[in-house]
């Protein structure tokens, strides 16, 4: 005879979410600095979070070098404290 359960288990792990950013395309769109101050605004619109990691990314294009920034983080009440 086989048994059958159910296993409730709660990670302990927070879920991680991100979010990526860039300049708009064109002149400018390599200023490192506008670039910092628009994910220092979104981290900052996005209330109590737990950054887990930040990574840079280049891409060229007709108008040079084109950065962004992806950002993972978790909520503060997720695990994040």
């Amino acid at each position: 005879m086989q048994q059958s359960f159910i296993v409730n288990e709660v990670s302990e792990f927070p879920t991680v979410r991100y979010f990526a950013t860039a300049n708009p395309v064109g002149p400018g769109q390599d200023d490192v600095p506008a670039l910092l101050r628009r994910v220092a605004d979104t981290i900052e619109e996005l209330g109590p979070v737990w950054i887990q990691d930040v990574t840079f990314e280049n891409e060229i294009n007709e108008h040079g070098d084109w950065y962004s920034l992806t950002v993972y983080f978790h909520e503060e009440s997720n695990g994040g404290e």
